[in-house]
């Protein structure tokens, strides 16, 4: 029994070490070791948005069906029980003739057979079931497009036409944040005309190299000017950490599959915007002196998500790396 047990505790030890290992080496793996560090203003303890998407056109709102005849008004509650209550009535008075003819009280207190009055009343009855089963057999009129039921829709006249309301659902949400996008990165051109979104993917993408090279050669001084300065610092620990260890992380082969904004904002006199890059290289760890791996592989490239956000103050002004972050999981 004591051997079954620390036979366990030790699987569970090892279990712990190995990760604790895993996690050691996986700090090395490319800029930032594959952690999300920085800081992206307001926005810092929200994830990045994955939305990185926008369609080219904008969203119509959607036409409401018109029918050509709308369907005959339903009988309001009560209509079924006037004609019962006006059947019961007619064959009361039908009875009350028959017991009169047959020598019983009359109306009036007089005996007696089928008189005028009678006769009058007969037809008042049989006039007012007439005049309700043809009112409700009568179909209602057909509703144009601006005829709808103002009945319980305060602030909306009859014959004004409803305004159109929101519709939630998963792919109108995603508008809005398109939306959002859009609006940040109109902002951003108001204070920066010459802003355009396709050489601002390229100067992102020219950053990304260039921090990567700059990693994998442990020196991050070409950078500097391209990261603000608390990145620089966090950076720089990890390379100093690299250079003790005697390690060096090696990154080949880097394709960029997708550089896409997924926000852009503006807070206290700064612009923001996120960029998600996918991307896949060789991304490997080896020891400074025997060039053996120590984490990773030479062979199997890995592939990559993750979201860089750049700086600057509001204006045409150079753009800084302000954060990375890892796509969630």
């Amino acid at each position: 029994m004591i051997r079954k047990y620390g036979q366990r505790v030790g699987l569970i030890v090892l279990a712990v070490v190995v990760t604790l290992l895993a996690t050691e080496f996986e700090v090395w793996a490319r800029a930032g070791g594959g952690r999300s560090f920085g800081s992206r203003g307001f926005r810092s303890y929200s994830s990045p948005s994955r939305n990185y998407y926008r369609p080219t056109t904008p969203a119509q709102p959607r036409p409401e069906p018109q029918s050509p005849s709308a369907a005959p008004a339903s009988a309001p509650f009560g209509g079924g029980f006037m004609r019962s209550l006006a059947g019961g009535m007619l064959g009361g008075l039908l009875g009350g003739m028959l017991f009169r003819s047959l020598g019983f009280a009359g109306f009036g207190g007089m005996g007696g057979g089928f008189g005028l009055m009678d006769m009058v009343i007969l037809g008042a009855i049989g006039l007012a079931i007439y005049w309700v089963v043809k009112r409700r057999s009568q179909p209602a009129p057909a509703e144009g497009p601006y005829q709808r039921q103002s009945v319980g829709r305060a602030g909306v006249a009859w014959g004004e036409r409803e305004p159109e309301r929101y519709q939630g659902s998963s792919s109108q949400a995603t508008m809005v944040q398109e939306t959002d996008l859009d609006q940040g990165l109109s902002h951003i051109r108001q204070m920066d005309p010459g802003f355009e979104e396709g050489r601002f993917r390229e100067a992102c993408t020219d950053l990304f190299f260039k921090v990567q090279a700059a990693w994998a050669n442990r020196d991050l001084e070409p950078v500097r000017a391209i990261v603000t300065p608390e990145m620089f610092a966090q950076l720089s620990a990890d390379v100093l950490r690299l250079k003790n260890e005697r390690r060096i992380n090696r990154l080949e082969n880097i394709a960029v599959r997708s550089v896409e904004p997924t926000e852009a904002w503006q807070e206290q006199g700064q612009d923001y915007v996120t960029v998600r890059f996918l991307a896949n290289l060789l991304d490997y760890t080896v020891d400074e002196a025997t060039a053996q791996v120590v984490d990773g592989s030479r062979t199997d490239p890995v592939k990559f998500e993750e979201y860089w956000t750049v700086t600057r103050p509001v204006g045409p002004n150079p753009w800084q790396l302000t954060a990375i972050n890892q796509a969630e999981r």
